[in-house]
């Protein structure tokens, strides 16, 4: 058995195309949506990340602008700049782009960014809602991947999910989405005692521990669906994933490539939550 790929690349510009005529009614409305993203220093990685957001707004008919600031700028510059920012009426989203200098203290900026411009969903605010489970703008990661498995028509609801990964960013919102669509969720990481005894009795599996290869084939099951969100450079230069993809994508029902799946639809569902915040602040409906 070889594992179905799912194309984030070939979803991500599904939604980008979907999000065109939602442009277009607001340019009627003389509207345009404007992402604001705030850089600080020359990060390669970083500078790469913001790039690939820039042209997907454009494709989309986003107004996209880099505010880049020195990287000994210090702590009160960036709340300065993301300050303007929120009271910029023409902008409505604002992302800070991680990681940010030593001595900086992240949180307190990214808690800076207004919440109805939070488009990368990391205000404590909307994070919480996701709790409720009433979502406002919902961290791009997690919903790019609930996006990739609903289009897939992957089921949820009655599936048994296990996320590896703690983080704010992808694996505590990750698990929340997942319960809110009827599945159970076990939530591990990398450090988790024999973790394959749990990663073994997923129908879902979701990697999002940072660690390159963590998970190797003898702790899938088969059949499964494997979702990688694990981004790591290793030392000849190359990317590769949390999953070790080559031995795993032989066993399981299901698997998202690194490149190519889980970042671009991270991309993808910025540039929606970033329309999804234009048309709340112009009172229009999705």
């Amino acid at each position: 058995m070889t594992a179905l790929v799912l194309d984030g690349a070939a979803i991500a510009r599904e939604v980008l195309s979907e999000l065109k005529p939602r442009v277009a009614v607001l340019e009627r409305k003389r509207i345009r949506p404007g992402l604001a993203t705030v850089l600080v220093g020359n990060n390669v990685a970083s500078l790469a990340y913001v790039r690939n957001k820039v042209r997907a707004c454009a494709e989309v008919g986003v107004h996209a602008e880099v505010h880049e600031l020195d990287i000994d700028c210090g702590e009160a510059a960036i709340m300065a700049e993301v300050a303007a920012l929120n009271s910029n009426r023409d902008i409505h989203g604002i992302i800070v782009q991680l990681p940010l200098p030593p001595g900086v203290d992240a949180q307190r900026v990214l808690q800076s960014v207004a919440l109805e411009k939070d488009v990368d969903g990391f205000n404590w605010c909307n994070l919480g809602a996701i709790v409720d489970g009433h979502p406002r703008l919902v961290p791009c990661t997690p919903l790019g991947v609930i996006t990739m498995l609903e289009r897939t028509s992957v089921p949820l609801e009655g599936t048994h999910a296990v996320v590896i990964g703690r983080s704010s960013i992808v694996g505590k919102p990750m698990a929340l989405l997942m319960i809110s669509r009827g599945a159970t969720v076990t939530v591990c990481n990398s450090k988790t005692p024999d973790l394959g005894s749990h990663t073994r009795s997923a129908d879902i599996l979701i990697a999002a521990a940072g660690r390159a290869k963590l998970v190797t084939a003898d702790m899938v099951k088969a059949g499964a669906v494997v979702i990688d969100v694990g981004i790591n450079r290793l030392p000849d230069g190359k990317l590769t994933g949390d999953v070790d993809y080559e031995a795993v994508r032989l066993k399981a029902g299901a698997i998202s490539p690194v490149p190519g799946g889980v970042g671009r639809m991270t991309v993808a569902m910025l540039v929606a939550n970033t329309v999804l915040a234009a048309e709340r602040a112009a009172g229009v409906s999705p």
